[in-house]
């Protein structure tokens, strides 16, 4: 294959990981789909699979199986023809593996468990693995960054993380009585994390946990449980039975479009639309992925923390707008050349306009003065700057 062919293949190794562990992610996150751990564990592993023949090939290492006849080196084949890449196991294993080994085990994790999903249908295995997902989605934004680039990196292209859920190390006993989880997942579990150093369990990259507080009733009565806090090392605390409790993070609330126009139509500013709010994530703030999400594919909803950067901005506006007094004429550039014009100096054009304040004054219009951008982003001119136009058209033309 020559250069540009393999230039072109290591291209397509990387982009076609990325949208693996990218589609991986959004079928986790879907709430409709049940079957998404499967789902992501597959995905993954073809994800991670892709990102290290890439990183492979950019190395000069080659990922082939092979084997020897004779003195002959001869390249294992499948029934096709196509030559027989290493799975990801291998690629762990090869010696010049970039990754680190609790990142190992974490992968190793995963490919064991979907051994077993491959065979046979699981039940409920969501909340039992779900750390060892969000490790492993953050170990890959992670190499995939280091290996080639911060642009390939794919924290930003989700509008959604991976659901958190905190785990802790749960005993043999606790796992194996636990009836929600299939009896081959929880044996795969207990006999896989028995091989590992407590140090490897509790790694951040080999299981992802995350602690949350969550108030669950807004009002008396509603409470779903009541808890009492023990201090640690108490004899109380001490002669209790440990129990881990998995709770998932509640949906931020949302808001379409229409809404947050309404909204801000209710606390006076009834000139914002639909279009001011695109031109300010646009235009000022460059991106909006923070602030909200995609729910379908045309669809787009705003979190709770785009409404007070939406209030500031049209605070801002409107204090802008008070520049001109309600008896200044709206000034924009057609009408102030026909105002001078008026006034006898015919020659004068936006030509001569745009040469006065861009070249001569060199002015700012996003910070003079003289002017603003109202709402349609269009410029008006304030009336303080006739008299300066009027100047430049004398010494350029004389008196009219």
């Amino acid at each position: 294959m020559d250069l540009e062919g393999c230039a072109m293949k290591k291209r397509e190794l990387i982009i076609k990981s990325r949208e693996a562990m990218l589609a991986a992610v959004q079928i986790y996150n879907n709430p409709q789909i049940t079957f998404k751990s499967e789902n992501y564990i597959i995905l993954s592993i073809i994800a991670w699979t892709y990102l290290l023949h890439c990183y492979f090939a950019n190395q000069s290492i080659d990922y082939r199986y092979w084997h020897m006849e004779g003195k002959k080196k001869v390249y294992d084949k499948t029934k096709y023809g196509a030559y027989k890449h290493w799975e990801l196991q291998r690629c762990l294993e090869e010696k010049k593996s970039p990754i680190d080994k609790e990142t190992t085990e974490n992968l190793k994790f995963l490919i064991g468990l979907r051994h077993e999903v491959e065979h046979q249908m699981t039940q409920n295995i969501d909340n039992t693995v779900s750390a060892k997902i969000q490790a492993c989605s953050i170990n890959y934004n992670y190499y995939i960054k280091e290996m080639f680039g911060d642009e390939y990196g794919v924290d930003g292209q989700l509008g959604l993380a991976v659901q958190f859920s905190p785990i802790q190390p749960i005993q043999k006993e606790a796992l194996q009585d636990n009836q929600k989880v299939a009896t081959n997942i929880c044996n795969f579990i207990c006999s896989f994390e028995e091989t590992l150093a407590d140090q490897d369990v509790t790694s951040p990259r080999y299981a992802y946990r995350v602690l949350f507080t969550r108030l669950n009733a807004k009002r008396k009565g509603q409470a779903d449980q009541v808890i009492e806090f023990l201090p640690e090392g108490t004899e109380v605390s001490e002669n209790l039975n440990k129990t881990y409790m998995l709770i998932k993070e509640t949906e931020k609330k949302k808001y379409l479009s229409k809404e947050i126009v309404d909204l801000m139509h209710s606390k006076g500013y009834s000139w914002f639309t639909t279009g001011s709010m695109t031109g300010l994530w646009k235009n000022e703030l460059g991106s909006r992925n923070q602030f909200g999400l995609y729910i379908t594919k045309s669809q787009w909803m705003w979190y709770e923390n785009w409404i007070p950067i939406v209030e500031a901005y049209c605070k801002n506006e409107s204090s802008r707008t008070r520049l001109l007094t309600s008896e200044d004429k709206l000034l924009y550039a057609n009408n102030l050349v026909e105002l001078i014009k008026q006034k006898g100096y015919s020659k004068f054009s936006t030509f001569w306009l745009v040469s006065l304040w861009k070249h001569k004054l060199k002015i700012d219009r996003n910070n003079t003065k003289y002017g603003y951008f109202n709402r349609n982003n269009r410029f008006v001119w304030s009336k303080d700057f006739i008299p300066i136009v009027e100047n430049f058209c004398i010494e350029k033309w004389g008196n009219p």
